[in-house]
């Protein structure tokens, strides 16, 4: 399987981020855009830990972001290879793109809370 980032279905589009994504497998496979400043701590809200609980392993294409753990904090920037381990959340720092896999079944459960977040902040 394949495809370019352009044919891939947009997925979700709001306050400059933009997915891109598709399903091959058991595997969800993004790419994303993030503008600086983005904060991903309040759409966890409510998941255990107010964090995301799927696991993602990706590339970053340009831009740096700052992952925190409840115990740590890690630095990503362009050129890196990632994994995430359930339990982080995303702050931008300089505006991003990535590539990034997922296992499909945890990802829709994460998402679907994230939507139920987003709605419920309206």
């Amino acid at each position: 399987m394949r495809a370019k980032s352009e044919e891939m279905p947009v997925a979700f589009e709001g306050g400059g981020v933009v997915s891109r994504q598709v399903q091959w497998g058991e595997m969800q496979v993004a790419r994303e855009t993030a503008p600086a400043g983005m904060d991903t701590r309040p759409m966890f809200k409510d998941l255990s830990g107010d964090s995301c609980q799927c696991p993602h392993w990706g590339y970053m294409i340009r831009g740096r972001a700052r992952v925190i753990y409840p115990d740590r904090e890690e630095v990503l920037q362009a050129g890196d290879a990632y994994y995430l381990e359930p339990g982080h959340n995303l702050v931008v720092e300089e505006a991003g793109e990535v590539v990034e896999f997922s296992p499909a079944g945890e990802y829709q459960k994460t998402m679907q809370a994230v939507a139920e977040n987003m709605q419920a902040s309206r």
